[in-house]
């Protein structure tokens, strides 16, 4: 394959479907912002719900499209991760500012936000060995959690007219989330100090 010819397939999958969706979350973190610091209004706490479980959906799609389809490009590698702190990390600064979140709750916030911190330090670093980190099935669970509790906050009390006490199930979800991302956070920690290690005798 000629130079011009590959140069030309990277373009093109600049604005394949699985980085457009990739791109689709990223406008999505300003919207779901933007309906959560309106007027307490049900309307916007719904379509601010519906416009994040979209974001949030297409996660799992971008990624999987861009395997299957073979459409893999470094922007894609590089927006995915981001994209998702930007969506966990805008949430729940916009829940604990409009005091959905509160109490004792706000450090189950504050555990997940210091630990994609963490992460991401590690990965930054680790990329400079050609060394990636896998994504445990624990993280993958944190996530979960971590995602269906965000939105039981962005509903907030809206939620609570139809299902009542779905704040508290918020609560306790990202409390779970907050104790797995402890844990995926120190096995990431432990996986990456055998490669401090090396690189400090290299």
């Amino acid at each position: 394959m000629t130079e011009t010819a590959v140069t030309t397939k990277r373009r093109s999958h600049v604005w394949a479907l699985p980085n457009l969706l990739t791109y689709g979350r990223c406008v999505a973190v300003p919207v779901v912002a933007g309906l959560l610091l309106a007027p307490n209004e049900d309307w916007t706490r719904w379509t601010a719900l519906g416009v994040y479980a979209a974001a949030a959906v297409t996660d799992f799609f971008d990624g999987y499209l861009a395997r299957v389809w073979q459409q893999q490009s470094p922007i894609g590698r590089m927006l995915d991760p981001i994209a998702d702190k930007l969506l966990v990390a805008a949430t729940l600064l916009v829940v604990v500012a409009n005091q959905t979140l509160v109490g004792w709750t706000i450090w189950a916030a504050i555990i997940i936000l210091c630990r994609e911190i963490l992460v991401s330090g590690l990965r930054e670093y680790l990329a400079e060995l050609k060394v990636r980190l896998p994504v445990s099935a624990i993280a993958k669970w944190k996530t979960a959690f971590q995602l269906v509790a965000l939105g039981f906050f962005i509903v907030g009390p809206a939620g609570e007219a139809v299902l009542p006490g779905s704040i508290k199930i918020g609560s306790a979800m990202l409390w779970v989330a907050a104790v797995l991302t402890l844990y995926t956070g120190f096995d990431y920690m432990q996986a990456a100090l055998t490669h401090f290690a090396e690189d400090e005798r290299s």
